[in-house]
């Protein structure tokens, strides 16, 4: 559920209409639903509430300082792939003993930030890269904490672009060879091993291949804890799906029914990192209606939010459901159009062939479900300024994020002497 809905003919967030922050902030925007985040995030946490368990926020679904100090309250931790996550968690109040560091590309000095934080521990993809840790941690007098991460080769039915766990895939080591990865890492002067990571993509909306990849892992920590490894932490990753149009995906306390179970036996601490499940629908990118344009072909809405703002239907062909912010338009008569940013591409929209209610210059809608993968995919893609992030709590709202000015895209920028 979310808690944008029509209010005496608008469309709010909570009990503010967004035609109120357009005028008061000028359009595009993002905005985010207090209620919605605490929400989601609260009935993810409860639903595994049976077992021993940290939520490690997916900080790559929405990055912003506001949304994650919100989880840091609530209790929550973090799971990050960068640096510059860690480096946003920390500054947002999330424990470093409640943050895991994933990526397939940790540098030496992402390393030796995480281990000077002091996080609960790395998420290993590679053999190469456990001997950079190993390194790292030698250099510092210190141990450090690791997980290796399993790759289940589990189809998770979902856009290949975010499937993460069949062997075809970059991330994690292989599992008819990970056991041999596991007798490698605990020879290390350095590395303290102490968990077992999978996560086998995105959008997942179905329950079978939580459990399908749950069972091998389950075998690997057996096998591990019989060979005198011990395993405290299991980290199932996340990747729990959102409805964006006629998707049903499971409610958490369904997959925690078929999972918890099996996670109970094991007497280990788990975590969970859901990104998109918790943000996705908890916002929405306000766009102002500029042109209309009819062609023999094709209507166009020309709006003044573009593919720089929201990257996913350009680069997944991803569904956002677009609803207009005046509810008189609703019962308008009906349109195929191709809903179009300014940017110079063809590859610019918002959605192409959508029925929708007609709509005018000067008019606003709102573009759902944009809160998980929507202003951190953002760029300066012709030179356009990042758009503010709103966030709504009640009949209130505040400027978490400020529009770019001009500026700021230049900002860093330097002459050569020879052309000044």
């Amino acid at each position: 559920m979310h808690h944008f809905e029509y209010r005496n003919g608008e469309y709010c967030c909570e009990e503010v209409p967004l035609s109120r922050i357009a005028e008061e902030v000028g359009t595009p925007f993002y905005c985010y639903s207090h209620a919605t985040l605490l929400r989601h995030f609260t009935v993810f946490d409860e639903a595994f509430g049976a077992i021993p368990h940290i939520i490690c926020f997916a900080v790559k679904a929405n990055s912003s300082l506001a949304v994650l100090r919100i989880f840091s309250k609530a209790g929550g931790g973090a799971d990050v792939v960068s640096g510059g996550e860690l480096y946003r968690a920390l500054k947002a109040g999330i424990p470093p003993e409640k943050i895991v560091y994933a990526g397939v590309g940790k540098t030496r000095n992402e390393i030796r930030q995480a281990l000077e934080a002091g996080i609960l521990m790395f998420n290993v993809e590679s053999s190469q890269e456990l001997i950079a840790i190993d390194s790292v941690a030698g250099e510092m007098g210190v141990k450090a904490p690791v997980a290796l991460r399993v790759n289940p080769d589990v189809d998770p039915q979902t856009h290949p672009y975010i499937s993460t766990g069949l062997k075809e895939n970059k991330f994690g080591m292989s599992y008819n060879t990970v056991l041999k990865e596991y007798h490698h890492a605990v020879r290390f002067d350095n590395i303290d091993v102490i968990g077992v990571h999978k996560h086998i993509g995105s959008q997942i909306t179905l329950i079978s291949p939580f459990v399908d990849a749950l069972e091998k892992t389950l075998d690997l920590v057996r096998q591990l804890r019989s060979e005198g490894i011990d395993i405290k932490y299991i980290d199932m990753g996340g990747g729990l799906g959102i409805t964006y149009k006629d998707e049903a995906p499971p409610h958490p306390k369904e997959l925690a029914q078929s999972i918890a179970p099996m996670l109970a036996e094991t007497g280990c601490t788990i975590i969970f990192e859901p990104g998109r499940v918790i943000v996705g629908n908890a916002g929405a990118l306000i766009s102002r209606v500029l042109y209309t344009k009819v062609n023999e072909e094709k209507t166009f809405l020309i709006v003044d939010a573009a593919m720089n703002d929201l990257a996913r239907p350009s680069l997944y062909g991803s569904y956002q459901h677009i609803v207009p912010v005046e509810e008189d338009a609703v019962s308008r008569k009906k349109v195929s159009a191709d809903v179009v940013g300014p940017i110079c591409e063809s590859g610019d929209f918002l959605a192409k062939d959508r029925v929708m209610p007609e709509l005018r210059r000067g008019e606003l809608i709102a573009v759902m479900s944009a809160g998980a993968y929507g202003f951190t995919m953002s760029s300066n893609y012709n030179s356009r300024p990042r758009v503010p992030e709103v966030l709504v709590k009640g009949s209130d709202y505040d400027i978490i994020r400020e529009r770019e000015t001009y500026e700021d895209l230049i900002k860093g920028e330097r002459l050569p002497s020879y052309l000044a």
